[in-house]
């Protein structure tokens, strides 16, 4: 296993990390979800990933109302000094008008709760788990600074926020002194791309690690979905979807997938979670799993390496549209800054004016 730290903190965590939606007892209740059900499946399968070198476990109030909290907690014992801790709050956990949000309210009650159903005097990593339009982001984010200030929490981060309010976050934080971002849980695979527009650049300006959740696109390039069985044995995608999928799109990806699968002796999800793996600013991808059977494959002794050829042609067939303005700054790059940096500037071969901009012209590469 190899092991990154989280954005620029000093936290080191493994390149995988073990999502715990489905660690529920009974019914999902809080997230419709496959669920593991029962702890004696879910204890195999942390104690599996233990033993793979994962020190990473994730999980969420909202899932199974508590459940997959209360199932870690239970499971650990005295090994939760050997694991790093990551859950969230935000989503809604009760009938209440305030059970849910990012106000001060309810974060502070979500630690609350969070701590006692893990069994810990600690959380390792609180991440606030969506955008709330209607709590004063200042309130929000001295909340989260009062609970790394009390040593209940001693790190946070953000989940599936824009570019531009992280931005403004993180801004705030560096006015305030306030406890700063050190991950942001972002969807991310090969068939969810959007973060790289702008999301990837700021995590990386700002020292943010990148925990990648839905790395298999909800199931999707694992390939049981493609071919004559759309419904995959009616698996997952035959009944619930987090966000769009294009399934043409998919089938093409989930093509190259298994090309290079075979070639590596792998499996299409392994090659998948490698790609995802190999991301700037990636420090961790997420990997939730229902049996143990599922998790063994997607942590295969040793990894898959991929080359450069494997990710040009993945990137290839599951490249999406250049969003503006990122398509005009590309356009205008100004390569004589390049060549400078490379040592083989010349100012009396320099082109000026259009001639310097020729991505202007179809069909018509910078001079090299």
């Amino acid at each position: 296993m190899k092991y990154n730290r989280l954005g620029q903190s000093g936290l080191f965590v493994s390149e995988y990390c073990l999502g715990t939606p489905g660690f529920v007892s009974g019914g999902p209740d809080g997230v419709s979800l496959e669920t593991v059900g029962s702890e004696e499946r879910s204890r195999a399968i942390l104690d599996a990933a233990l033993d793979r070198g994962v020190n990473f476990i994730d999980t969420a109030d909202y899932y199974g109302m508590g459940q997959s909290e209360d199932m870690i907690g239970r499971i650990l014992g005295a090994r939760r000094r050997d694991v790093v801790i990551a859950t969230k709050a935000g989503l809604r956990v009760g009938r209440g008008l305030n059970d849910a949000g990012l106000s001060r309210r309810h974060l502070i009650a979500s630690v609350e709760g969070s701590l006692k159903r893990l069994g810990t005097d600690w959380i390792d990593l609180f991440i606030v788990h969506r955008v709330d339009p209607y709590t004063p982001l200042e309130e929000t984010l001295q909340a989260l600074d009062d609970v790394v200030r009390q040593g209940k929490v001693r790190y946070i981060g953000y989940s599936n926020w824009p570019a531009w309010l992280a931005s403004k976050a993180i801004m705030l934080q560096r006015h305030h002194g306030w406890a700063r971002f050190i991950a942001a849980q972002m969807y991310y695979s090969l068939l969810g791309r959007e973060i790289e527009h702008d999301s990837i650049a700021l995590a990386e300006d700002a020292g943010i690690g990148i925990m990648a959740w839905s790395p298999l696109a909800n199931g999707f390039l694992t390939g049981k979905y493609t071919g004559g069985d759309p419904t995959g044995g009616n698996g997952r995608l035959a009944h619930f979807t987090l966000g769009p999928l294009d399934r043409v799109k998919g089938d093409r990806v989930v093509g190259v997938l298994r090309e290079i699968a075979k070639r590596r002796g792998a499996t299409p999800a392994q090659i998948a979670l490698a790609w995802v793996a190999r991301q700037r600013a990636v420090a961790s991808v997420l990997i939730g799993v229902s049996d143990l059977a599922q998790l063994q494959s997607n942590l295969p002794e040793p990894a898959p390496v991929l080359d450069d050829r494997d990710m040009g042609a993945l990137e290839q067939a599951s490249a999406i549209p250049a969003a503006y303005p990122g398509w005009y700054n590309a356009m205008m790059a100004d390569d004589a800054a390049a060549h400078a940096l490379e040592g083989r500037y010349d100012p009396a071969t320099t082109p000026v004016g259009m001639d310097a901009y020729p991505r202007f012209y179809l069909g018509r590469e910078p001079a090299r």
